[in-house]
């Protein structure tokens, strides 16, 4: 057959290997920065202005700064940009350079559509500066990892669709007969990302005009849809990709083929299947129904006999060839990022069980978990497809592998010193909170003596990032070097036969695996069903059965004031630090119990739009907030949490004191409710929003004044100076906030509590 001629695109490869390393060091910076405003709070005021005479600042005297900053720098933002940074930014960047590149190479073609591959290019950095810019503006949905508003979802969705076309174009006009192992993981992927963020994304805008949505699904049903994607982003996003790049990239920095190809098959179906089944683990003893719980509790399990089966295919595949990994800094990066990769699988399993889950959960410990894989697994896989491809494509060597080195060793300390920390944080958080008196009190009933007793982790965990950026950028500027003292190769020429048509039916003692591989549609098929299994069991159930979750007939809707202090919050990322989700513990009851002394109900959460359950707790849980602090406390402690709580580590928030609250969109907030969610506002209750919200803010601003007369009087200081400029207090945000504060938990307080039965 003659050979055809043709060359492999090595011109976008540079450029997702580019904003891999740009958005890896904006991501690492960012993590850095959030690191450290958890021992040093005061940072935006150091930065921006205070008022705080005790703490220095580079414009002291003067708080006006940090209020024209609006949050920007706020923890909770910085936070949901961090984990998007890291995830979208960094790894899918990093996922699709190593793509592009080992796609092109198996299949033996270029890639389908050069115009595709830039648009895939553009658009995902396109929206990674949109996510940049609007959370830093505060618009984010609040849902873990998957925080962006409607509009960005929607050119996800775009870019993502691009490049399955892309890909799918490419697999059809290969010239390779059977697809490897790494290209499976690639369609797996690419088809399970699409699905869960459909679904876990389905969302309603206020309108065209707005970027504010309300999740279609409300409190538990909003809970599950939700970690059904978040731990599958985790699945197929932080995992099945990298899994793919390993398969490429580990034999090809080996010379060495991969150790088996029965368990790459055995891994690759039995970890999509599992996967899906396994989100519910990080809602144990939550709202959840506990038949779901304990379904992802026991897939959970399962899932370190796949992970463990990849990564000792992994490890492996070195077999015979360890010598290498002595003098191959690549080597080095893959060993220990597969070895992270064993130790994050094998240990969240163990976090999915009941008995370590009451310990670990809320607490540092599933950040240092969470961190072992994106900084080993993700991170050093990255670095290594960097330092694998950079000298091919300039087709220079290395400008230096002691440089390299010393890189591989400042992140390994890096991750040393981020995780283990953290996981005595963790343990210290989990037992402290735990702890009684011989009496039955509490031993840590001040929430602070469990934050202070951790800071000292905190510092350490705040110098393992700096020990794990310092490495990133010997590696920008071992690249730099590289590049400059090479010549990239745009086009690599190359050749291969044509592939012959032998028609897609199984023929005469063809095995049954080498038939699919062959057949890219019908193994597609065969990846979306198995992928899709999980889902559809655990959530269709919860989503259509009304029984699922009971109606309290004590719980009503959100008043319009407190519906815009729930805006607020979310806004704020609040839910980054306090949980809200009080689970039938005798110390979690104890401790948060308030006038209300009841854990959380499903039925309570129904009109949660999205729901605020957390995931880590560094303040206290606040679903029995309301009734507990008086207003003005609430008032003081937005302003300066140090004023009401001596050592406080939560970040200030003076601007919620200041602005004018946005009322524009309150009256189609309730009509969105009552028309698309049968949230059930009257007719009368819409029409009357706004009196009913001035009505509630006076009574609020009446409690301030008759609690702190030194709050009043600094109004009416304000009100002088300002004159006709003066906003009243009622109208400012920081009395929609203390509304919604002052509401949690005080539906169920009531003597009797009737649950409906549904029908």
């Amino acid at each position: 057959m003659e050979t055809q001629k043709f060359n492999y695109d090595n011109n976008i490869v540079k450029a997702f290997l580019y904003a891999t390393i740009v958005f890896g060091l904006v991501g690492f910076l960012l993590g850095l920065s959030a690191a450290l405003m958890l021992f040093y709070p005061e940072l935006p005021e150091f930065l921006f202005g205070t008022d705080d005479t005790t703490i220095q600042s580079l414009r002291s005297g003067n708080i006006q700064g940090l209020i024209n900053t609006q949050g920007a720098m706020g923890f909770g933002r910085i936070r949901m940009l961090h984990t998007s940074a890291v995830i979208f930014a960094f790894v899918c960047n990093s996922f699709f350079c190593g793509a592009y590149y080992s796609m092109q190479r198996l299949l033996k073609t270029r890639m389908y559509s050069d115009t595709l591959s830039w648009i895939h290019f553009w658009s995902w950095q396109l929206m990674i500066v949109a996510v940049v810019i609007t959370f830093l503006m505060g618009i984010n949905t609040s849902k873990e990892y998957a925080e962006h508003e409607w509009p960005i979802d929607i050119l996800i969705t775009f870019s993502w669709v691009i490049f399955g076309i892309n890909m799918f174009g490419t697999i059809a006009k290969r010239r390779v007969r059977h697809l490897y192992v790494a290209i499976w993981f690639y369609i797996a992927t690419w088809i399970a990302v699409a699905m869960l963020h459909i679904f876990n994304n389905l969302e309603v805008p206020l309108s065209f005009t707005s970027w504010k949505s309300y999740s279609v699904y409300a409190g538990v049903k909003d809970a599950l849809v939700q970690w059904w994607y978040g731990h599958n982003a985790v699945a197929f996003v932080l995992t099945t990709p990298v899994l793919g790049l390993m398969y490429y990239f580990m034999p090809k920095a080996a010379q060495r083929p991969v150790f088996s190809y029965k368990l790459s098959i055995i891994h690759f179906w039995s970890l999509i299947f599992v996967y899906l089944w396994a989100g519910p683990h990080h809602l144990q003893y939550t709202a959840l129904p506990a038949w779901a719980q304990a379904v992802g509790t026991g897939f959970s399990i399962m899932l370190i006999a796949p992970s463990w089966g990849g990564m000792l295919n992994g490890l492996l595949t070195l077999r015979g060839a360890w010598d290498k990994v002595r003098e191959n800094p690549i080597l080095k990066f893959f060993v220990v990022a597969i070895t992270c990769y064993g130790m994050a699988t094998f240990e969240g399993p163990l976090l999915a069980t009941k008995s370590l889950n009451k310990i670990g959960h809320y607490t540092d410990w599933v950040i240092g978990h969470v961190h072992l894989g994106a900084l080993g697994w993700n991170g050093f896989m990255a670095f290594g497809v960097v330092y694998y491809l950079v000298p091919i494509m300039w087709r220079t060597p290395l400008w230096s592998k002691k440089l390299a080195n010393w890189h591989f060793w400042l992140g390994t300390l890096g991750i040393i010193f981020y995780a283990v920390p953290m996981y005595i944080s963790g343990f210290t958080q989990g037992l402290m909170w735990k702890q009684f008196n011989p009496d039955g009190t509490l031993m840590y009933k001040n929430w602070l003596d469990t934050v202070t007793a951790i800071i000292p982790y905190f510092k350490m965990r705040f110098l393992g990032g700096i020990l794990y950026l310092s490495g990133a950028i010997l590696m920008v500027v071992n690249v730099i070097r590289t590049v400059r003292s090479g010549s990239f190769q745009k086009e690599v020429p190359a050749e291969a036969p044509a592939l012959a048509d032998i028609g897609s039916s199984r023929k005469e003692g063809e095995g049954v695996h080498l038939w699919l591989e062959r057949t890219p549609k019908l193994l597609s098929i065969l990846a979306f069903i198995t992928v899709a299994i999980g889902g559809l069991i655990e959530i269709v159930p919860t989503l259509s059965l009304k029984q699922s979750v009971p109606t309290i007939t004590a719980v009503k809707p959100y008043t319009p004031l407190e519906l815009e202090g729930r805006d607020l919050y979310v806004r704020e990322g609040c839910n980054s630090c306090h949980s809200q989700m009080i689970r039938p513990f005798r110390d979690e009851i104890v401790r948060f119990e308030g006038k209300n002394g009841q854990y959380s109900k499903a039925g309570e959460f129904i009109y949660d739009r999205p729901f605020l359950w957390g995931s880590k707790r560094t303040g206290p849980d606040l679903h029995r907030e309301g009734g507990r602090n008086p207003d003005s406390w609430h008032f003081k402690h937005m302003y300066n949490p140090r004023i009401t709580s001596a050592g406080s580590i939560m970040p200030r928030f003076p601007w919620l004191i200041t602005n004018k609250l946005d009322r524009t969109q309150m009256v189609d907030k309730m009509r969105l409710m009552k028309n698309t969610f049968d949230v059930p506002y009257s007719k009368a209750e819409i029409d009357s929003a706004n009196q009913w919200a001035d009505n509630q803010s006076k009574a609020i601003v009446q409690r301030i004044y008759s609690e702190a007369n030194d709050l009043k009087d600094q109004m009416e200081k304000e009100k002088a100076a300002k004159g006709v400029s003066y906003v009243p207090l009622e109208q400012r945000e920081i009395v929609a906030m203390i509304a919604y504060l002052q509401r949690l938990g005080t539906d169920i307080k009531t003597t009797q509590i009737q649950t409906a039965s549904a029908e």
